[in-house]
């Protein structure tokens, strides 16, 4: 998670219908670049006060559940959407103006924040935001009852991923997968209003259509962006199509004809209702030699490592390689035990209070191996948020929104065997022959989600632009992922279906791009800050631990918060200012090789 300022403009942002107050101090009516000025500096103190009001009222509502900070969390978050918003209709009238390119960047960056824009009709503007928030509400309160007359039995998408997870009963588990797709029907009619208003809307902002609006952000024309992911994607496909003929081939082993020779996979035989994350199959696909000869959580239990102690390693991860300690209120203010007294947000998540240095992370930790990554993952966020804490509040954010996840993703690809032994939680590193097993196990993580995290967006992009029409929006689903994931459903999937809806992101209208830009991104970023510490290991053995030559490199570019162009801050980590996924192709080379062999003269493709 990032900042709690940064989380409610990018996932719930809208475009206020209002009348809004005059800010500059011009009574021509006609603005000039010193109105400019003062309007983005009135911007930057009323966002400042209203983000620091919304974290903290966020965090007592995550920390201390109850009806009561439930309301001052959304009272308070509706206070900072709407003044932004407010701000975003008032931006406009310094469009044609020449400005410093630092201030016409504050005003773009405030425009393109946008996720949904509400058309000037107040009617419309009312009806848009109540479809967004039916929408979202359908999928919360979503259930599939077995026995409608039976509430007991009804199953929510937790209650579901357990199944997915667990389950090795083929029909248990095509019952469970149908069962949740029926969920989201009902939300079909609202969505075909959806796109209409939220297009009507981002067009009176200048925009083709919403889907051009979320690309905008991207700091190149939204054409060039899409074409650009499509590389991206071209690089690590054929990867992705021998873990896929890999993983058919076991599969198949296991349920039989149920699984095609050289077609799709079943979607519901993946482990994951939306066929996004395959670690769950990793024991019905693991190699023969898949022990890694050493298990962290059994070290941590063994040697009884209190929650603290494990974020006391993360924190020297990183002043090893430069960083300042973190502040005494982090350790005084953060959460990292359920508490016994009351309700939490167990979820892990990395904060920034005041957006200066009260930075905190709340977790229920334990003791196994991916709590302790996932520490030093949201500790990423911490060190991000405390490097361009100096910039106008505006621009205190990652490069895009890829980069924040990535950059604790990739810490936590620092966590090598040679790492724990350094810091003397392992006696000595196994032998690079049991790296297989850990390499598929986070390729069915990784490498699996890449086409996912694709094609989410691919499919509304083209919803938002006309290209699938309403009467085809099932259809257009399910070809997009035979067309990127190589998965099928196990039955037919009419236009009585609403497949999309089934997931969150789409219900909820939050941008998925940015989840594949992660997956990319911190590889990239690893191989990079792995050459800066001159690791001559195999990149996947490297960890940038004491490594002040990668720190410097890290924070050079962290400190550039969203102040310039992605590729400039790409440039300073990684020497090129053009994402690259051959890195990923590095990191998994010993993988890719044993692939090669598993599936010798097995199909490849569907």
């Amino acid at each position: 998670m990032k900042t709690h300022l940064a989380t409610v403009l990018c996932l719930f942002l809208t475009f206020s219908a209002c009348a809004s107050a005059r800010t500059s101090g011009n009574d021509s009516g006609v603005a000039t670049g010193a109105d400019a000025k003062k309007f983005m500096d009135d911007v930057n103190e009323t966002l400042l006060k209203l983000g620091v009001e919304g974290s903290q009222a966020g965090w007592v509502s995550e920390t201390y559940i109850t009806d009561d900070t439930s309301a001052l969390n959304a009272r308070a978050n509706q206070r900072l959407i709407d003044a932004t918003a407010r701000f975003s209709k008032d931006s406009v009238k310094f469009d044609k103006l020449e400005l410093a390119p630092d201030l016409r960047r504050e005003l773009n960056l405030l425009k393109v924040s946008l996720v949904m824009a509400t058309p000037s009709d107040p009617k419309e503007g009312e009806e848009l935001t109540r479809i967004a928030a039916n929408l979202d509400a359908e999928y919360g309160k979503g259930k599939w009852c077995p026995e409608a007359k039976k509430p007991d039995t009804c199953l929510d998408i937790n209650k579901i991923t357990d199944i997915m997870r667990e389950s090795r009963d083929e029909k248990k588990l095509r019952v469970a997968w149908e069962g949740w797709h029926t969920i989201s029907p009902p939300m079909r009619k609202d969505y075909v209003r959806f796109v209409d208003l939220s297009n009507k809307g981002a067009k009176e902002l200048g925009f083709a259509d919403t889907g051009a609006m979320w690309r905008a952000k991207y700091d190149m024309p939204p054409d060039e962006f899409t074409k650009e992911l499509d590389r991206l994607w071209g690089q690590v496909r054929p990867l992705y199509l021998k873990l896929h003929a890999y993983v058919r081939m076991k599969l198949r082993d296991k349920y039989g004809d149920i699984v095609p020779a050289n077609g799709p996979l079943p979607a519901h035989l993946l482990g994951n209702i939306w066929a996004q994350d395959w670690t769950n199959v990793y024991p019905l696909v693991a190699p023969a030699n898949a022990d890694p000869g050493y298990n962290l959580t059994e070290i941590l239990k063994r040697r009884n490592m209190m929650a603290v102690e494990m974020v006391k390693a993360g924190e020297r991860f990183y002043t090893s390689i430069g960083f300042a300690p973190l502040p005494q209120t982090f350790w005084e203010r953060s959460m990292f035990l359920k508490p016994r007294d009351r309700e939490v947000v167990c979820h892990a998540s990395a904060w920034d209070i005041d957006f200066l240095e009260d930075v905190r992370i709340k977790m229920c930790i334990q003791p196994t191996s991916e709590d302790f990554q996932t520490i030093h993952h949201e500790l990423g966020h911490n060190f991000y948020q405390r490097a361009y804490k100096d910039l106008p509040v505006i621009f205190r954010d990652s490069a895009n929104d890829g980069f924040h996840e990535a950059i604790g993703d990739t810490i936590a690809l620092s966590v090598t065997p040679e790492y724990l032994v350094k810091i003397g939680l392992l006696g000595k590193a196994p032998d690079a022959s049991r790296d297989i097993g850990l390499l598929l196990d986070k390729a069915l993580e990784k490498i699996a989600f890449l086409p996912f995290g694709l094609l989410i967006d691919q499919w509304r992009w083209k919803v938002f632009s006309g290209e699938i029409k309403p009467e085809d929006y099932n259809k257009a689903w399910w070809d997009l992922r035979l067309k990127y994931q190589g998965v099928a459903p196990v039955s037919p999937r009419g236009e009585e279906f609403f497949d999309p809806g089934a997931k969150y992101h789409v219900a909820g209208n939050v941008p998925y791009t940015r989840y594949f830009l992660a997956f990319i991104l911190q590889f990239q970023f690893h191989r990079a800050l792995s050459q800066a510490a001159n690791c001559a290991l195999p990149i996947h053995r490297c960890s940038i631990y004491e490594s002040a030559e990668a720190g410097k490199k890290l924070n050079a570019m962290l400190s550039m918060g969203l102040s310039r162009p992605w590729p400039e801050a790409l440039e300073k980590i990684a020497g090129t200012r053009q994402m690259d996924a051959t890195a990923i192709l590095d990191y998994f080379k010993p993988l890719d090789a044993w692939l090669d062999e598993q599936i010798k003269g097995k199909p490849i493709g569907w």
